[in-house]
């Protein structure tokens, strides 16, 4: 199993147990919907678990099933959790130093008018970082146009690019498929500046 699969897997694993520890009685249905995942894969972890000792499943009345945390299944849940925690701040810190060093670079090429491609949590952390630099923000590309800001900052459609002023594109992302819709605009990639 490569690191992908076992931070799904833990990711997974990870969240059967919350569901579990918040309600005790949840259906494997319920679980499937929440986690958005298929309902054999919620039974084949519900056995894993099972077998491994982190949960107990008895019967209810009326054949409903529960499921309770054993102690090991609190003890593998703590685990879990930090180790996520611990991979979600490596990945902000490391997220933040790529920010850091492309607006170095922005400043350096003389940018001065900056448009943010995305608007998730690299975008938040992507402005900011922006805060007391000599760049300015024009705003925030999100495929559409939005009546809500970006604290306080205009949200745009891909279609508004073309009448906006700016100097940089910054793409708030970690995956190539901003890049090709970019492409597909005709924007010019000498402007694009990525993480």
């Amino acid at each position: 199993m490569n690191n992908m699969e076992k931070n799904a897997d833990s990711g997974i694993t990870l969240k059967i147990l919350d569901e579990i520890s918040r309600e005790s009685d949840i259906t494997q249905r319920t679980l499937s919907s929440r986690l958005d995942i298929a309902l054999g894969l919620v039974n084949a972890y519900l056995k894993r678990l099972a077998k491994k000792g982190h949960i107990k499943i008895s019967k209810g009345p009326m054949n409903r099933v529960k499921y309770a945390l054993t102690p090991k299944g609190f003890t593998h849940r703590v685990s879990l959790t930090y180790d996520y925690m611990q991979k979600s701040i490596n990945f902000f810190k490391d997220a933040r130093q790529r920010i850091d060093c492309v607006y170095r670079q922005m400043i350096e090429d003389g940018v001065m008018k900056v448009l943010i491609w995305g608007d998730g949590e690299i975008a938040e952390l992507a402005y900011v970082s922006l805060r007391g630099l000599q760049l300015q923000l024009v705003g925030v590309v999100d495929g559409e146009n939005s009546d809500q800001d970006f604290f306080g900052h205009n949200i745009y459609s891909f279609d508004d690019v073309q009448t906006l002023e700016y100097d940089a594109i910054l793409i708030a992302s970690f995956n190539n498929i901003e890049m090709q819709r970019i492409n597909e605009l005709g924007i010019d990639s000498n402007l694009v500046y990525c993480l």
